[in-house]
């Protein structure tokens, strides 16, 4: 691939799972540490962007403290809709082309059936209405663009519920994961390869970008620990038996179809990505 690429937000899963690829395979990008380069900042943003001249900005920057959200309501939208909104005023006056990852959030969970990208979007949370104003303004100021909705990323990094899984399975025996919470476990590995060959094929617009099928974080977590060769007991719980701040959709799986149609692809099961990331730990 011969267009030059700029991350933001280098310093999360997905954005280390890009620059790994790109580093392996010779493809040319920068990717600022987050202290020289803060999304909230349009004129350094600018700066940023007149310097490097890329084809392509990976926006992997987001503010994605879901409970913590409820409470800096003005951080979360600061960065999540407000910096989306200068990102693509600035794309637009530079002639680059952008890609944004947003949320299965944006969903309320409420559809009894996997989200398709036409589906009326209704956030239940501060989280999922900062994002999805963010693809608002995306929308508004560009006509070619790529949106990728995610949901419950997996990858090398602390911002992922398996991390968090192992934590609790060195403190605890006996783990209790909530049973009536279900989305897609979803690879950034997977993320990286369908990002990349949709700018190569040229698409724009709006997809769902997920493993395929679903999962509760039960059926994750139990997953996890017994590939894993972990003793833990995971005992399945209704969501309200944890406390949170911010109210979750208790499904919100999304269908890959569109974009696997448009690849003329088929994305791994959620499972086997799972299983490539715990080959990773293991080593």
């Amino acid at each position: 691939m011969s267009k030059k690429f700029l991350i933001i937000g280098s310093s999360g899963q997905l954005a280390t799972e890009f620059i790994t690829y790109f580093s392996e395979n010779d493809i040319e990008y920068s990717a600022p540490q987050e202290k020289d380069l803060d999304i909230s900042d349009a004129a350094k943003l600018e700066a940023v962007i007149l310097q490097e001249k890329p084809d392509v900005i990976l926006n992997c920057a987001a503010y994605n403290q879901v409970d913590k959200a409820e409470e800096e309501q003005s951080i979360a939208f600061k960065i999540n809709s407000q910096a989306v909104e200068n990102l693509a005023l600035l794309c637009k006056k530079q002639n680059v082309f952008l890609v944004h990852y947003s949320s299965d959030y944006v969903f309320d969970g409420k559809k009894g059936n996997l989200y398709i990208e036409s589906d009326a979007v209704n956030p239940l949370n501060v989280y999922g209405k900062s994002k999805f104003k963010g693809e608002e303004a995306i929308l508004k100021h560009l006509d070619k663009y790529l949106i990728f909705r995610l949901s419950w990323v997996i990858g090398c990094g602390s911002q992922n519920f398996l991390f968090k899984l192992q934590t609790w399975a060195k403190e605890k025996e006996v783990l209790h994961i909530s049973a009536d919470e279900v989305s897609v476990p979803t690879y950034t590995e997977d993320v990286v390869d369908v990002t990349l060959m949709s700018i190569e094929k040229q698409l724009s617009g709006l997809y769902h970008l997920t493993n395929s099928g679903y999962s509760s974080r039960y059926e994750l977590a139990k997953y996890f620990i017994v590939k894993m060769g972990l003793g833990n007991i995971v005992i399945p719980v209704p969501m309200s038996t944890f406390v949170t701040k911010a109210p979750r959709p208790a499904f919100s799986a999304m269908s890959n179809a569109k974009i696997s149609k448009q690849l003329g692809v088929t994305i791994p099961k959620w499972e086997y990505g799972v299983d490539r990331l715990i080959k990773i730990i293991k080593q």
